[in-house]
């Protein structure tokens, strides 16, 4: 067995927890190995004052640490499977995906019960398209501005009121005890999530076997069936590193059921539809409920957002 093992990661809060959760795991299922972690600033940690989708999307998160990975600095990588890009770089593999946490969006307000109790006007912080449409489609009449920052940021701000809300993932306040911070979980079904969403992905490379080895009792099926069939609808629709799009999927009873958006920016238009499959067929049912959204209205969508002068095509790498 290999003895020692290095994991990169983000420096955040958030990052390092989840990090260090993997590292506990890998200690405990194999006794005398000895894990460290290698903290890397990403792209995305560096830029705060830009909107991701004018930046690069996704891949901000991840490449120097899949870099670290490919010249052998660390030997796994610990990601958010909602930051990992559709495409990975060729000696990379994605390895393993642990249990997911809660994958539901939740509310943090400063005075109200939940998103529909907001007065008119309220200011809404979110660095997130698919986020910012769906309030927006809910809630025409809410203001809502780019925020950027790490999870403590985001929370200190609507603490100080520079906020009346933010719009945060659960599964990063549950995995930080930060529960009590929560106003109100949103329905995934109205709100739907973004792909990969509460789930983590432990990245290393194709070839090593002895790596593969320790984190493969970490896997969990049922996570990894919900989001490969989220990742293949993303895939299908372009990578959609730049656009509103959100993909939640569900397993139950030998059955992947899965639901997709695609939105305009002003939340206005929506198409969203729910497919389902049985096990084994989670790519498949992925690309088809895109090919349908694609279909019933949401190419020009997409057409749109691409020929404006901010957004970029979208790139493997996105």
């Amino acid at each position: 067995m290999k003895p020692h093992v290095v994991i990169g990661t983000r420096g955040s809060l958030l990052a390092l927890r989840q990090a260090n959760m993997i590292k506990e795991a890998l200690e405990a299922q194999w006794p005398g190995l000895r894990v460290t972690l290698e903290i890397i600033k990403t792209t995305g940690d560096k830029i705060l004052d830009v909107p991701l989708a004018k930046v690069g999307g996704k891949g901000l998160f991840v490449k120097e640490i899949e870099e670290a990975l490919m010249d052998g600095r660390v030997d796994l990588a610990v990601h958010s499977m909602k930051d990992v890009p559709a495409v990975l770089p060729d000696p990379l593999t994605l390895a393993v995906v642990p249990p997911r946490e809660d994958p539901r969006d939740v509310l943090v307000a400063h005075r109200a019960s939940g998103l529909k109790d907001l007065p008119s006007g309220a200011l809404i912080g979110t660095s997130s398209l698919r986020r910012a449409a769906q309030i927006r489609h809910l809630r025409p009449d809410l203001r809502v501005e780019n925020l950027r920052g790490n999870l403590d940021t985001r929370l200190r701000k609507v603490r100080e009121g520079l906020y009346d809300a933010v719009i945060l993932a659960a599964a990063g306040l549950r995995r930080m005890d930060w529960q009590d911070a929560v106003t109100a979980v949103m329905d995934a079904q109205e709100f739907v999530p973004a792909i990969g969403q509460g789930a983590l992905g432990i990245e290393v490379r194709k070839q090593d076997l002895a790596v593969r080895e320790l984190v493969a009792p970490l896997h969990h099926e049922p996570t990894w069936r919900a989001v490969t069939a989220e990742r293949a609808f993303l895939h299908e629709l372009g990578g959609g590193c730049q656009v509103p799009i959100a993909g939640h999927a569900e397993v139950s009873d030998g059955t992947v059921t899965l639901t997709g958006l695609v939105a305009s920016l002003d939340g206005k238009i929506v198409y969203r539809l729910t497919q389902s499959a049985s096990f084994g067929q989670e790519e498949l049912l992925g690309r088809g409920l895109a090919r349908q959204l694609l279909e019933a209205g949401a190419r020009s969508i997409l057409e749109s957002l691409m020929a404006q002068e901010f957004l970029e095509p979208q790139r493997p790498d996105c």
